[in-house]
């Protein structure tokens, strides 16, 4: 049984520019609804094809991707979803958007979520999402076309319960995970 999480393609949403804090919560929104713009590496079209069975997140940009490998979801699910940006409501602090995601995320993950789902909220829907991926694995080969954040935490719950590695993920767009269910 094996599982395999890869992440999106390259959303079409500029990534530069200064925001105030309202402009971030903008351009949070329009990446949320953003399609991609670049065609997966022939790499990742290998990987997607060993596949028998495709979830993918609801989110445009993975849904998106999954058009671009060629396949068909059986299973679009929101636990599956990007955890969402924490906002802060300083209204004129102008910051680099770089500058702005890593200072969220690492809020985020010291415990900060204002109004969207907390770390611990996050870690356990990626329990769920494994539980599913688990579930599904029985039927073949998995894949999940997913997000940065929510497939590290997936592959999290996998590595706990034993799963094993082939390869872990990176960040960049059309990374994937292989994990292999223990033989115990």
């Amino acid at each position: 049984m094996t599982i395999i999480l890869m992440r999106h393609g390259k959303p079409d949403h500029p990534v530069s520019g200064r925001f105030t804090a309202r402009a971030l919560a903008d351009w949070c929104e329009g990446y949320d609804q953003a399609v991609i713009c670049d065609a997966p590496p022939p790499r990742s079209m290998a990987i997607a094809r060993m596949a028998s069975v495709i979830a993918c997140s609801p989110l445009p940009r993975a849904r998106s991707s999954l058009a671009r490998l060629g396949l068909q979801a059986q299973d679009v699910d929101e636990v599956f979803s990007e955890v969402a940006m924490p906002l802060l409501p300083f209204a004129r602090l102008h910051l680099p958007l770089t500058l702005w995601l890593a200072l969220l995320r690492l809020l985020w993950l010291c415990g900060y979520a204002g109004r969207v789902e907390s770390v611990q909220h996050a870690r356990q829907r990626a329990q769920r999402a494994a539980d599913k991926l688990i579930a599904l694995s029985q039927q073949g080969t998995v894949l999940l076309v997913g997000h940065g954040i929510m497939n590290k935490l997936i592959a999290r719950q996998l590595r706990k319960r034993g799963w094993q590695a082939e390869k872990h993920a990176s960040s960049r767009h059309w990374s994937s995970a292989i994990y292999h269910r223990p033989f115990i």
